[in-house]
């Protein structure tokens, strides 16, 4: 005999999937409220001369908002030696708040750093976050130009998934600020940061200030390196604009030409290459090139006997690439490839 459903012990029409959904839901919405209860609950420690505790900030509803959040992060991990939670809780960031409980609405008596200085906020976060290359995050170009961690960083209004950040990615927090590095990343030709197989900390180190350009490399070629193995090298001939740098040539943010170049060959090569195979950086914008007068014994004369200007091709060879002969053109192991055709 088929037992039913109900005999079972199961709820009619309730899938098993279901009701471990809604244990979960249920969980994560009593989290905050259980850690907020087991705060107040170990709210009997010892506080410092002028600490209030997490208990306070929270009374009558007035941070609570930021509470919940900070508790369901990492900072609020009590079972974390390093973090806050395990030292004075919201008053490791901003300080004694005894004054503050005692007028409320008189501003300046605890650390805002949303609106301290930018040097000054970053040393806050600093006092846990020194470790690694972050320890040279006061050198790096974001320091000197007055980015602090809170121009990239919330603790309390984040909304990505990792890192704290105040944008979904890393690559949106970037291009907040760096509106022409965004625009060049959707031409044509670019990196895939826009399919999200890479991002801009792929290249660079947002809090490193040991590197130019914070990039995640000693130089440009030892990044690009990293991926591109098979342009390194060594060459029996080498390419010295490949050698001195890889941006000599390529865009690596993005271009509208063919592998991110900077221009378009003939022109990229002609940016140095300017003088040999008659080229003479004439200004010929056309494959005829410009109407010449022929040598007079090959002139045709018109019936009234004046010279015909006759047309030959410019030097400038418009439309035709170096590349069609100059194959190997980021070095070569041939002997016989000096010029880089093998």
């Amino acid at each position: 005999m088929t037992v039913s459903r109900q005999k079972r012990g199961r709820a009619p029409g309730l899938a098993p999937g279901f009701l471990l959904i809604g244990l979960i839901i249920a969980w994560v919405m009593a989290l905050p409220s259980a850690a907020l209860a087991g705060q107040e609950a170990g709210a009997a420690k010892a506080l410092k001369p002028g600490y209030v505790g997490i208990a306070a900030c929270t009374r009558e509803a007035c941070h609570t908002k930021q509470a919940t959040a900070y508790l369901t992060s990492k900072h609020g991990r009590a079972s974390n030696s390093d973090a806050p939670a395990a030292a004075d809780e919201c008053e490791s960031c901003h300080g004694a708040g005894q004054a503050h409980m005692n007028d409320t609405k008189a501003k300046g008596l605890t650390a805002s750093l949303s609106t301290m200085p930018a040097r000054a906020a970053s040393a806050v976060c600093l006092t846990c976050h020194e470790k690694g290359d972050r320890g040279t995050f006061t050198e790096s170009i974001h320091a000197r130009r007055n980015v602090a961690c809170m121009s990239c960083h919330s603790v309390h209004s984040s909304t990505s998934a990792r890192n704290l950040l105040k944008t979904k990615t890393d690559d949106a927090t970037c291009f907040s600020c760096h509106k022409a590095e965004r625009a060049k990343t959707m031409r044509t030709s670019h990196h895939p940061i826009a399919e999200g197989k890479m991002g801009c900390v792929s290249c660079h180190n947002p809090h490193d200030g040991s590197r130019p350009k914070m990039l995640l490399a000693d130089s440009v070629n030892e990044l690009c390196y990293k991926c591109h193995t098979e342009k390194r090298g060594p060459f029996l001939y080498e390419h010295a604009a490949v050698r001195e740098d890889c941006a000599s040539c390529h865009d690596p943010h993005g271009s509208n030409h063919p592998r991110m170049l900077q221009a378009k060959p003939p022109q990229l090569c002609q940016r140095c290459h300017y003088s040999g195979h008659g080229i003479t950086f004439d200004l010929a914008n056309t494959l005829a090139g410009p109407a010449v007068a022929a040598p007079s014994p090959a002139a045709a004369v018109s019936p009234t006997g004046a010279v015909v200007a006759q047309t030959v091709r410019s030097s400038r060879q418009m439309e035709h690439s170096c590349k069609n002969c100059h194959l190997a053109i980021h070095g070569s192991n041939s002997p016989s490839g000096q010029f880089f055709v093998r």
